[in-house]
């Protein structure tokens, strides 16, 4: 993960705070290896907010998904390995809170004293509904289980899993609602257009690629002892000037291997060769 410093660093700060004020998500669009996912685990960590959400997003990724996933399939294999004069028993239990997962947003909008981090990653690549989706639950800071919703107005509150590992919590008559809105990065790669509806409930935050200083300030924060540095960055800036589809760690594995730290170090001007050939592509010739 590449750091935020520099203006990149300055210009988050700014847009942080707005977002936590205003309590709305935070756009952040940039080249690959800008430090997008980076933001999220920065903020969390500097505010103490617990660990990050993370909910990376495909082509197929529906909003149920972020929000629970109800295993109904395991629920009546587990009821029919039952002898038959115990499934009425559990039927009646309503153990269903058993087969309920709360997703990466479900979880961060549960009403934890402090807002939750949320990394929704790359959202671009979602299909055409899901940013139109997202807009209702932003805007109510809740959503509803419908298989727990169906349950008896005096049901206990049902015991489920969250997205953090092995926790639980109680959910009362189906309803998940925050008591703090949770602090979501979505990071997109600008593969597609937003609807303008989703754009303007989401601030915006755009970051700037590295320049030579940064990447050189990156390399050795994350590579003690690093050699060839400068030339390197030089053959990189040169193979980005043609391709916006180089990222920063593509930078740092190419030094880690021709700095003679990794299992196969390159040991002659050939062998550094392909290994900067095979990490940043024939474009660095």
């Amino acid at each position: 993960m590449a750091p935020l410093i520099g203006e990149n660093g300055k210009n988050a700060v700014r847009m942080v705070n707005a977002a936590l004020v205003l309590r709305r998500p935070l756009l952040v669009t940039g080249q690959p290896g800008s430090g997008k996912s980076t933001l999220a685990r920065l903020v969390a960590r500097e505010l103490g907010l617990g660990p990050v959400l993370h909910w990376p997003i495909t082509s197929s990724t529906q909003l149920r998904a972020g929000l629970y996933s109800y295993d109904a399939i395991g629920r009546v294999h587990d009821e029919n390995r039952l002898p038959e004069a115990e499934r009425k028993v559990r039927r009646d239990e309503r153990e269903i809170g058993r087969y309920i997962r709360l997703g990466p947003l479900g979880t961060a909008l549960l009403p934890w004293k402090r807002p939750r981090v949320l990394l929704i990653d790359e959202i671009d690549k979602s299909d055409i509904d899901l940013p139109n989706d997202l807009l209702h639950v932003f805007e109510e800071g809740s959503f509803t289980i419908p298989e727990l919703e169906r349950l008896p107005d005096d049901h206990p509150a049902v015991p489920v899993m969250t997205a953090d590992r092995g926790a639980k919590v109680e959910i009362d008559n189906g309803r998940v609602e925050c008591k703090e809105f949770p602090f979501v990065v979505l990071t997109s790669n600008e593969e597609r257009t937003f609807p303008p509806a989703f754009l303007r409930r989401c601030l915006r935050l755009e970051l700037l690629p590295h320049d030579t200083s940064q990447l050189a300030a990156i390399v050795k924060n994350r590579i003690v002892g690093a050699r060839e540095v400068d030339h390197l960055i030089g053959e990189f800036e040169e193979a980005r000037r043609t391709s916006n589809s180089l990222a920063t760690d593509q930078l740092l594995n190419a030094v880690f291997l021709v700095s003679g730290q990794g299992l196969l170090p390159a040991k002659n001007a050939g062998e550094r060769e392909l290994v900067v050939k095979a990490l940043l592509g024939d474009l660095a010739e």
